[in-house]
């Protein structure tokens, strides 16, 4: 078991990363600014739905076979960047829309969600992360190894949900008058493309 001491200092290190730029913090942005809050918080539901998948790879020890192959790690990284691109291509052809005209129609909650799950699966650097950040936290002195995992996992899950709970609520705020806009919503869907190709690219050309 972790000690409250541990837990309290894990937990407010993560909710400062969890704030700090990122591709998934920036992906959950433009989300909620182009779509809304609530298409914010499904989003960071998938994200964090892909922190569990993370956390029980890191506590069955599956997480340091996959770090220690450079092909699974190119392919991964590929595989994102191609996801990141598709996203940039629906953004920068997506049609915007006045008070006065019919609302293109939105993306479904389980589209949203999925969304978030496969930003975060395609992610290599997150196995990377956690492989590098968990360990740091964890001791044999406290019992077996694989809880204290789960228990970091847990609490990082919790804090992701704050910090981009956070970024959805105000993002969407921010986001409700520009999308009142027709040219508003343009440059926002140009804006959002723009972005996604730019993370595409800087997870494409990433080292582990």
């Amino acid at each position: 078991m972790l000690s409250l001491e541990t837990a309290i200092s894990f937990l407010g290190i993560s909710i400062l990363l969890g704030l700090s730029p990122g591709p998934d913090n920036v992906f959950v942005l433009m989300q909620s600014v182009m779509q809304g809050r609530r298409a914010g918080m499904l989003v960071v539901l998938g994200l964090c739905t892909g922190l569990v998948v993370h956390t029980t790879a890191i506590a069955m020890g599956l997480a340091a076979v996959f770090a220690a192959s450079a092909m699974a790690f190119t392919i991964m990284k590929l595989i994102g960047a191609a996801y990141l691109l598709y996203l940039a291509y629906g953004a920068y052809r997506a049609p915007v829309s006045t008070a006065d005209q019919q609302r293109p129609p939105a993306l479904s909650g389980r589209q949203l969600y999925l969304r978030g799950i496969v930003m975060n699966l395609t992610n290599p650097k997150v196995v990377l992360f956690f492989l590098a950040f968990l360990p740091q936290f964890v001791s044999a002195e406290r019992g077996a190894i694989a809880p204290q995992f789960f228990q970091l996992g847990g609490i990082f899950i919790l804090a992701t949900l704050l910090a981009f709970g956070s970024i959805a609520w105000f993002a969407a705020s921010a986001g409700q008058r520009l999308r009142s806009s027709a040219s508003a919503q343009r440059w926002l869907n140009r804006s959002a493309a723009l972005v996604f190709a730019g993370l595409a690219a800087k997870l494409a050309f990433s080292q582990r």
